[in-house]
């Protein structure tokens, strides 16, 4: 994923790294208006995303000689390194320290509340790969990163957080709704994380394609934290004849 360098390191470039994924966070814990979450706990959500960057490069560390060995031609293969090797790994390793961190939480007591920890950990997942990209490449990486790759895991996180706070809301009632929610919170964000890796990689510099499928993902995904934090309630307030996918 990215390489560790060593030796003195650039103050500006870790800001540079490090300051859009905190502005970001920022805005997501400006949104939780019913009952923001304790910020001890949002740290730790940060940490967790940073450890999930450990077993993503050792995910895709195993799984990208697996692919190449097995792949008959470029397209497949790189189809299958960007939705399999690294999208699932990446937004599975999120979701496994998400899950493991606030399915049982006292603190998990809004629908909105799965939002803002979701993103946290994608975020602190971007932040940590981010420090790595800018390291190694420089200061013009991590302006284009600022507007590219740490919005695109942040709104792999709004997805994610949006189906895992349904989940949450039909767990004591609804088992199988509740499941299926779970399942959809993560591999819709492995399809949104692997059609953006694929369209980036295919098509070079930022080409028309990339940047009109990043427009309708960052608006999309604006929506649906809008109106997830406009209509948000305590999970055992909500009317649970709602369908969760009317606040989409």
């Amino acid at each position: 994923m990215f390489s560790i360098l060593f030796g003195v390191v650039n103050p500006f470039l870790i800001a540079a790294a490090v300051l859009p994924a905190i502005f970001l966070m920022f805005r997501i814990y400006k949104a939780d208006r019913l009952e923001p979450e304790p910020r001890g706990l949002l740290v730790n959500l940060v940490v967790m995303g940073i450890l999930s960057t450990i077993v993503a490069i050792i995910l895709e560390s195993i799984g990208d000689p697996l692919v190449l060995a097995i792949a008959p031609n470029e397209l497949v293969y790189n189809l299958l390194l960007y939705f399999v090797v690294v999208a699932l790994s990446e937004e599975a390793a999120k979701y496994f320290f998400l899950r493991l961190r606030t399915w049982k939480s006292p603190e998990f007591n809004c629908q909105f509340d799965g939002v803002v920890y979701a993103t946290f950990v994608s975020l602190g997942f971007a932040l940590a790969e981010n420090v790595g990209y800018v390291l190694e490449y420089g200061f013009g990486t991590a302006l284009l990163r600022a507007v590219t790759a740490i919005p695109g895991h942040a709104c792999f996180g709004v997805f994610m957080g949006a189906f895992y706070g349904a989940a949450k809301r039909y767990e004591h009632y609804n088992i199988e709704q509740s499941r299926t929610y779970r399942i959809l919170s993560l591999v819709v964000p492995v399809l949104l994380h692997g059609t953006y890796d694929f369209i980036a990689t295919q098509f070079e510099g930022l080409s028309p394609v990339f940047l009109v499928f990043v427009a309708i993902l960052f608006v999309a995904s604006y929506k649906i934290l809008s109106n997830l934090s406009r209509q948000d309630n305590y999970i055992d307030r909500l009317n649970r004849r709602d369908d969760p996918y009317h606040y989409f």
